[in-house]
């Protein structure tokens, strides 16, 4: 399979499936964009499958394979990060063992591994997972992510964008290592491509910096001269950036904008009331301070940009209130399904077009490292 053409990458998985377990039928669906469809990648004119409605939708959402008749679907996904599934139609009274069972499974995580190193020479996959047409700023935002969903010992961690074809500003971005867990949410200002430009920007100035290894007080500073030297003030980047260092669950946190960040911890749903800083890029030579708090094994971190807390239609607000109500109320989901129900509940509010408003949802769990 590693051997194979990259766009030819599922043909040769179902030449595989059934020469050497004698599946009937197979098919590779992946995730859209809103991450409410399931769309196919063998049979180009084939329906996609819903995921909230859907035995295939049930694998992706609980990451479990799930028997239906004669249909075995199965969870594709990377290191935590859900890609979509793997159905197999089995002839009548050949359905697998448990042995075979779990060679199917590892087989749906290698060939999601095969899948992301394919998307880097070919379109086949993007083109697939797309029930329309993405606006070119949102290209360039899908582009900038490093994935929707992490895994770790210590965390869960998941993020959604919306509106998911036609995003502009609204970003974020994690890097994970053996000591620390950094996350940066961004709001770049500005309309279509200006805006997706700037956030681009931010997110390469921060990447830059954090790589240098330089502490998160420094990663701010240097991407706010960063962003100052292009624009000159003119433009400037809502920043919340996170900092955990795995081994303690002590996290830094700075606030450089408008991004909010909530707690949920037990029963008690409360937003992190930090020290406002300047949003980057706004002012010459800024010095960034960080605060620090310590997170326990159980706690939920929620980070939304203001594209939630502030989503209005009319005279209605989404606001915080709803917010809250909507955290509490998926507090036993996965991050992945918790950050999909609040940009379900934004577009039930928002009704049936598009959000006015960039929206960005992060959540994290935090398990804390094993003994």
């Amino acid at each position: 399979m590693v051997r194979a053409p990259a766009h030819s990458l599922g043909n040769v998985l179902g030449d595989i499936l059934h020469t050497h377990y004698g599946v009937a039928e197979a098919e590779v669906y992946l995730a859209d964009y809103r991450m409410s469809a399931l769309e196919p990648i063998l049979d180009r004119d084939g329906e996609g499958l819903p995921v909230t409605s859907s035995a295939a939708g049930t694998a992706f959402s609980q990451q479990r394979p799930v028997l239906d008749g004669e249909f075995h679907y199965l969870p594709i996904s990377v290191r935590g990060d859900r890609l979509g599934v793997l159905r197999l139609r089995w002839r009548p009274g050949t359905a697998p063992d448990e042995a075979t069972a779990a060679e199917l499974a590892e087989l749906a995580e290698l060939s999601g591994q095969a899948l992301i190193a394919a998307e880097v020479v070919t379109d086949r996959f993007r083109r697939a997972r797309r029930t329309e047409r993405l606006t070119l700023a949102a290209e360039m935002q899908w582009d900038l992510l490093p994935g929707r969903c992490l895994e770790s010992a210590e965390f869960s961690l998941a993020g959604q964008l919306e509106p998911a074809y036609a995003v502009r500003g609204d970003n974020f971005d994690w890097s994970a290592d053996d000591e620390h867990l950094t996350i940066a949410v961004t709001n770049g200002m500005g309309e279509s491509v200006d805006a997706a430009l700037l956030t681009s920007l931010a997110i390469h100035a921060l990447r830059n910096a954090r790589r240098a290894g330089v502490d998160l007080a420094d990663q701010a500073a240097l991407a706010d001269q960063a962003i100052w030297a292009q624009y000159g003030g003119k433009q400037h980047v809502s920043t919340l950036l996170l900092r955990i260092e795995l081994a303690s669950g002590r996290l830094a946190v700075i606030d450089a904008g408008s991004p909010q960040i909530w707690r949920i911890r037990g029963e008690e749903v409360a937003d992190v009331r930090l020290e406002p800083q300047l949003p980057l890029g706004m002012f010459d030579s800024t010095d960034y301070l960080e605060q620090h708090f310590d997170l326990l094994p159980g706690d939920r971190l929620v980070i939304v940009s203001d594209g939630v807390h502030e989503a209005a239609v009319g005279e209605r607000r989404f606001g915080e209130e709803q917010l809250a109500l909507t955290l509490a109320a998926t507090r036993a989901v996965s991050p992945p399904e918790a950050v999909r129900a609040i940009m379900a509940d934004l577009h039930e509010f928002g009704g049936e077009a598009d959000l006015d408003d960039d929206a960005v949802a992060v959540c994290l769990d935090w398990r804390g490292r094993p003994a």
